[in-house]
């Protein structure tokens, strides 16, 4: 979506216009979790100057108590008006950054640490990490008190349409919404489970995209709700069905506003640029999923026999691989990682593919051959002869490999590291102790 620069009177003009009564400053958690302030429209003055306080200490990977006051600093660009009427008046919301009580940015703020990495990569001469996302979500019904049930509400499969598709009416409605909100959408269609639909939206730089994807998951759950139906961006909700994922294609931008993926004469017209960052993505791919699939959940995902990807490879010409180069070239030159699920906090998953990437430019690194068979058809002789390992088979597999990874640690820096380890540690720690369904079926006769 295009952002428009917006001055504080602008911003005060809008309110006006439109019958603003409430605004949500919104932030993001260590989780990727959404959080927001509601204040009143009689705090824009205070809002606006940057003197909006919160208790910081409530919120997971942030400070302790006994340094909790922190100031909220909208990013006026991200002034939206919702849509969508309030029972006394419209709603508006600016997306903010977490600064400490001495003014200064907070460190274990994902999005002031995106922000931070995209300033390193311009230090190299780059303007724009362009990123193009594309999350799926399940749609289930609500029961009689509003709870979610794990009905479907269709039976569709891939680009099906209505009567299949029932969730087409609420997938237009939330369309509709999101370009009344200023996105462009470029596609919506039903994905492979029944249940399960895809919306792709243009892509933007890195900050922006990330901002987006949180919009985009508060609308469709709002949109949702309205339908009688509970969106979820939960990995693997179901069993035997595909689960969710949240490609990433990106690419990077010189200053003149050339792709510099893009190589007319170089192999497969990919530059030099496009393969060191490439074979960086590759060589952290194992700490970065840690990231990218931050849920003990994401694992059930990430298994043979259901589209996700589970070997670190790439290809120009077949999906099994890890990192997919589409066939578009130009200005749509770009890198399609696979693995990335929408359970991921996007301002932490941008940032450590941005930081993989930049590694294998500074190394000057590159990747071994693309594999363009099968990989799932290959035995794991075949798969070793061709260089290609597997991602981390579940979240504390993917910690450890995390931990052993000194340039993905560096790019979040020790506070935000820390936070992330210590939240997901504990998550992994309340897993390991349940005893499932399953485990009940298999073991208490047997034994």
């Amino acid at each position: 979506m295009a952002r428009k620069v917006l001055t504080a009177e602008a911003i005060k003009q809008l309110v006006d216009q439109e019958n603003v009564k409430f605004l949500r400053l919104m932030f993001t958690d260590i989780n990727g979790i959404i959080k927001n302030v509601e204040v009143p429209i009689s705090q824009l003055d205070k809002v606006l100057s940057n003197k909006m306080m919160f208790d910081g200490s409530s919120i997971d990977g942030f400070v302790r108590i006994e340094e909790s006051d922190m100031y909220l600093r909208p990013d006026l660009s991200t002034w939206l008006i919702f849509p969508w009427e309030a029972e006394h008046g419209k709603v508006a919301r600016l997306i903010c950054s977490v600064y400490t009580a001495d003014g200064e940015p907070f460190l274990g703020d994902p999005r002031n640490n995106l922000k931070k990495l995209v300033r390193e990569m311009q230090d190299k001469g780059f303007k724009d990490f362009n990123i193009g996302p594309e999350p799926e979500f399940f749609l289930f019904k609500l029961d009689e008190y509003g709870k979610p049930t794990l009905k479907l509400n269709d039976q569709g499969g891939y680009f099906d349409f209505a009567p299949v598709d029932l969730g087409e009416n609420c997938r237009r409605d939330i369309v509709l919404e999101l370009e009344k909100m200023g996105f462009e959408v470029e596609a919506s269609h039903h994905e492979v489970a029944p249940g399960q639909h895809e919306i792709d939206f243009k892509y933007a730089d890195a900050v922006d995209a990330a901002d987006n994807i949180q919009t985009f998951k508060l609308v469709v759950k709002t949109i949702a709700r309205k339908h009688g139906l509970h969106a979820t961006f939960m990995p693997k909700p179901l069993h035997g069905v595909n689960g969710s994922g949240m490609h990433i294609n990106m690419s990077l931008f010189n200053q003149d506003g050339t792709n510099a993926f893009y190589d007319e004469k170089g192999t497969e017209q990919l530059s030099e640029t496009a393969y060191h960052f490439l074979a960086g993505l590759l060589q952290h791919a194992r700490a970065i999923t840690a990231i990218n699939n931050p849920t003990v959940n994401s694992y059930k995902r990430l298994v043979p026999g259901f589209e996700a990807p589970v070997y670190v490879a790439w290809s120009g010409h077949n999906r099994s691989p890890l990192i997919r180069v589409p066939q578009s070239r130009g200005l749509s030159t770009r890198l399609e990682l696979r693995s990335v699920d929408p359970s991921a906090n996007p301002y932490l998953a941008i940032g450590s593919i941005l930081a993989a990437g930049l590694s294998g430019l500074d190394q000057g690194l590159l990747p071994d051959a693309g594999v363009d068979r099968n990989i799932y058809s290959m035995d794991e002789t075949e798969r070793k002869e061709n260089h290609i390992t597997d991602l981390p088979s579940t979240l504390h597999n993917a910690l450890k490999e995390l931990a052993k990874d000194e340039i993905i640690k560096d790019s979040m820096g020790p506070y935000l590291y820390q936070s992330f380890m210590d939240s997901k540690s504990l998550e992994w720690a309340a897993y390991r102790q349940q005893v499932s369904e399953w485990e009940r079926e298999q073991y208490l006769e047997l034994y």
